[in-house]
């Protein structure tokens, strides 16, 4: 008689939604999903990545120093072997390689510079008159054949990729050719692969 009829009306409109969600999560085994199913490979691989993602900052510079250091090592790797999978930016590509190897295939004045300039230096150092002038002429030698190998080198490159790579994207690869060849042929990075005189 006194109990308020509120709470008697709202007790089975509370139980009734439950009943209906229930019977709405019930789905047939048999039913399909929607979706399919992944494979086991794809699905360890979604759990360990979520697994190993950082969980601080530091631990994701962490990480991302020893991603760097390893690409580096595998840089490094690549440039003794030639590896095209992991060589540098600046070396890849079919262009680039061609470059490489026409200026390994021959003798270039420039890649002398270095003990040419240290024989320079000497007959310099000596307080002979002759023999100082002797080599301020050797280097005004040197000069003249490294700009003219240079030049010459620079006709050739061109002309060669645009034959062999007329679609390809050829920047930067006469400039990149000349820089390899005013290195010592040992000291290069990719190494030589072929001898001198080998047409690339």
């Amino acid at each position: 008689m006194f109990r308020s009829r509120s709470k008697d009306e709202k007790a089975p409109a509370a139980k009734a939604p439950v009943t209906d969600d229930s019977s709405a999560q019930t789905r047939d085994p048999q039913a399909p999903k929607g979706r399919p199913t992944p494979k086991r490979a794809l699905a360890q691989s979604q759990r360990r990545s979520v697994m190993n993602a950082p969980t601080t900052r530091k631990e994701a510079a962490k990480r991302s120093r020893e991603e760097r250091r390893t690409q580096m090592a595998k840089q490094r790797e690549a440039l003794a072997s030639g590896d095209e999978r992991f060589l540098p930016a600046r070396d890849k590509g079919p262009v680039r390689k061609f470059a490489r190897e026409f200026i390994d295939s021959r003798f270039n004045v420039a890649e002398f510079f270095l003990p040419m300039a240290v024989v320079i230096l000497v007959l310099s150092m000596v307080r002979v008159p002759q023999l100082q002038n002797i080599a301020l002429l050797l280097w005004l030698v040197v000069i003249v054949l490294i700009v003219l190998d240079s030049v010459a080198n620079v006709f050739r490159l061109k002309k060669k990729l645009a034959e062999r790579f007329p679609d390809e994207n050829r920047k930067g690869a006469v400039a990149y050719a000349l820089m390899r060849s005013l290195q010592m042929r040992r000291l290069r990075l990719p190494k030589p692969k072929g001898k001198r005189g080998a047409r690339p």
